[in-house]
This record gives C-alpha cells, structure tokens and sequence, in this order.
C-alpha cells in the first residue's frame, strides 16, 4: 500500500472522475419522464424522438455506407462464402431500408410485425445507441476501470468462465446497455491486446446478451411482469451459468489462446496490499500511462462504432426479415424445432411442439419465441423468456454484430453455440420454473 502514497493527487483526482463519467453513463439508471435507465438510453431516446426525420436520413445513410463499404472500401466481399453471403445481405438491407422509408413494396412486408418492427424498433435505437455507445466506452476501458476490475475479480472470473477478471464489465454492460455496447466494450479490449481470441470470444457468446430493456418488454409481451424480480435474477442467473457450461465445450473449447497481431498487453503487476488496493493501484497506473487527449479518444471511438452500425444496420433489415418471413409462411422453424422437440416433451410441456417451434425462431430473432407462446400457461412463458435471452446468438441483430468485429468466429461455430444454449437454458429453466413457480 506503500505505492499508492506516491501517487500524484491529480492523478487519483483524473482516475476517479473519468471513470465516474463512464460508470455513470453506462451503470446508473435515473429517472427522467417516467422512464427509468441508463443516462446513454436517455440520450438516445432524446434523439430518436426529438428528431425523427433526421434520423430516418441518418439511417439511410448509415446503412448505404454499411452496404456499399466491403465492394469498394474493404474489397473483401469476395474473400469468402461467408463475406458474399453478408455483403449481399447488406445490399438487401439498404433496399429494404429504403423501401421502408419510401412506404413502396408489398402491402404484406408492411404489416406492424415486419418492416416497421425491425426499423423501428432495432434498427432506430441501434443507429444512435451504438456509436454513442462507443465513444463513452473510453471511460470505461481507458482510464484503469478495466485494471481495476480485472484484479478484483480475476479470482472470480477466471476458474468460472475462463477469463479475465475485466471481463465483468462486459457482462454488467451488457444487461443496463446492451449486446452491442458489451460487444463494443469487447472488440475494444481485445483490439489492445488484452483479451486472447479465445478469451473474446467466450465473452461475445457468453455475455453479450440484450439488456434489461429488451428483458422488460419480453416480460411485458408474456405478461410476467408481476414476477419481474424473479424472472430478472434468475435469467441473469442461468445465462451465465449456461456460460460456464458453453466454454468447456466444443468450439469454445478449442479456440485458440492467440492475440489480435501479436499485441499481448502485460498487466502490471502488484503484489503488495489488500485486493482492494492492488486493485485502486492498477487502475491509477493504468490512468497514467494513457496521455492521449480525452476528446480525441473520444471521437475515435465514435468513429469507431459509427463504422460497426453502419455494417449491422442493413443486416438487421435483410436477415432479420428474412426471420420474420419464414416464421411466418413457412414450416422450416416447425424442422428446427425438432432438435429441442426431445428436450420439451421430456421436461414435460402442454404443448411441446409449439415450445420447440418457438424456441428454434429465437436465431432469427429473439422477439420471436416470446410472440409465438403469448396463450401459453405461465410455465411456458417464463421459460420461452428466460431462453430467448440466455441463448444470445441471433441472425438479426448479435451474430451480424459479432461478425463485424474483429472478433473471428466461424458462423458454423456460432450456430452450434447456439444449439448449445438454448437446450441448456431449456433444461436449467424448466427446472427453476418448476420449482419456484409451482
């Protein structure tokens, strides 16, 4: 504890407010106009609502540069299948943008459940949350919040989900912001060198789920909000037990431990004092040694998020509508769903086929299984809203976003993932439903 004395005053002073900003911003609701959330929420809801038409532009412009970027910036939609498959992807996205914007194209893509749900409702938010978002993550990642969390929960993290103690804030971040913020937090952190690729990668499956926003109106949808307290904690509960479970299976298993260019951060070590104060003294050394202008890390990183929207946005639009279709005129998640169909007539349920159903639609879209059960008993319910959180990975919003990080993960690999979630989250939430809501 010696060490903490020779610290400057001005530099304890600097630490603290910074990540005070950042804590703030990211971690403490407060209530304006009868809602309450967190103070980036309420700064992007002002926006949104404030200056609707504006943002209708500003999103058609965000998703023609997230569409045309890979043909003539990046050049690389030809690298791979699964880079021609997103850029084409984009470029549907960016006509379905459009379309919604010019109300032009068939009456049946325009009912309240399709086009205008994924616009107004993900993509809207998402355009302004994001690179928000990112630019305020500075003041959690850069001034030794991180340090400091990654000492005092490193013995925690580590022998649970087999990452660093910093991760936590990454989990936190994800349920009062969301998976695009923890994913920004991630990609950021692991872009310095201080997550491996496999650490990474654990946290972008494992913890990057929606925030508890999305959790409220997928409890409202199911009319659980008078077991809002219950359903809360226990789907934190299970979504992370799941992931203690998912990083000892295959491919987490055996994603390799390797750095993003070779660039191996070295956390300074400290042996001396409580854990509390090797702690407070990581973060402090932490806060020194970044003497970058504070505005300019600003507007990098919201460089930085405005180009990941751009590429998530006409995703949404494309892939997320393409969800919606089939769940709607086709049977092909009736197919999915036998893959969980064994799992919901051992467990039990009324109407299995109709859970299993529910359940595959959740990888196009995690609003899905939720509007499919509304007439089922409470059982039901809760369990198709613990799992349409906990299982994380779907094709219109998280996956896409996980893509356009530099976070490489086979999509392959997060289908299984997956697979592997929803049949825990399943078991692990039948099992508390029983024995709490019985």
């Amino acid at each position: 504890m010696e060490e903490i004395k020779k610290v400057k005053k001005s530099d304890i002073m600097k630490y603290i407010f910074l990540n005070f900003i950042g804590i703030f911003m990211f971690f403490i609701p407060i209530t304006l106009h009868n809602k309450n959330t967190i103070p980036l929420d309420h700064i992007a809801s002002f926006i949104t609502t404030s200056f609707p038409e504006i943002i209708k532009i500003y999103i058609l412009i965000l998703m023609g540069i997230g569409a045309f970027r890979p043909l003539f910036v990046e050049k690389n939609w030809l690298k791979n299948k699964t880079s021609l498959f997103f850029t084409i992807a984009k470029l549907c996205g960016f006509a379905m943008g459009v379309s919604t914007f010019l109300s032009i194209g068939p009456k049946a893509l325009f009912e309240k459940d399709m086009l205008p749900f994924l616009f107004d409702k993900l993509v809207t938010p998402l355009s302004v949350v994001i690179p928000l978002g990112g630019a305020f993550i500075i003041f959690l990642v850069g001034f030794g919040l991180l340090e400091f969390m990654g000492v005092l929960m490193e013995n925690v993290m580590r022998p649970i989900f087999k990452t660093p103690g910093k991760s936590s804030i990454d989990a936190v971040a994800s349920f009062v912001g969301s998976y695009s913020i923890g994913l920004l937090i991630t990609n950021k952190v692991y872009t310095d060198g201080k997550y491996s690729l496999k650490e990474a990668a654990i946290i972008a499956t494992g913890f990057s789920t929606v925030s508890a926003t999305f959790m409220i109106v997928v409890a409202k949808t199911l009319d659980l909000i008078e077991i809002w307290n219950f359903y809360f904690w226990s789907c934190i509960l299970i979504t992370f037990l799941v992931t203690a479970i998912t990083v000892r299976l295959f491919p987490l298993n055996k994603i390799p431990n390797i750095y993003y260019e070779n660039q191996k951060f070295q956390d300074e070590i400290v042996e001396d004092g409580t854990i509390f104060g090797r702690a407070f003294l990581s973060g402090i050394n932490s806060a020194q040694r970044n003497d970058e202008s504070v505005c300019i890390q600003f507007l990098k990183n919201y460089k930085e998020g405005f180009i990941i929207t751009a590429g998530i946005l006409p995703s949404i639009m494309s892939i997320g509508l393409l969800g919606l279709v089939l769940a709607k005129y086709t049977p092909i998640f009736d197919f999915i769903g036998y893959i969980y169909l064994p799992f919901t007539k051992i467990l039990g349920f009324e109407n299995p086929h109709l859970i299993a159903k529910a359940l595959s639609t959740s990888i196009a879209e995690m609003f899905l299984p939720a509007i499919l059960v509304t007439k089922e008993g409470m059982l039901a319910k809760y369990v198709v809203a613990i799992v349409s959180i906990s299982e994380i990975l779907f094709f219109s919003a998280s996956i896409p976003c996980i893509l356009s990080t530099d976070i490489k993960i086979k999509v392959t690999d997060l289908i299984i993932i997956w697979i592997q979630r929803v049949i825990l989250s399943l078991v692990l939430a039948t099992i508390f439903g029983y024995i709490f809501l019985k």
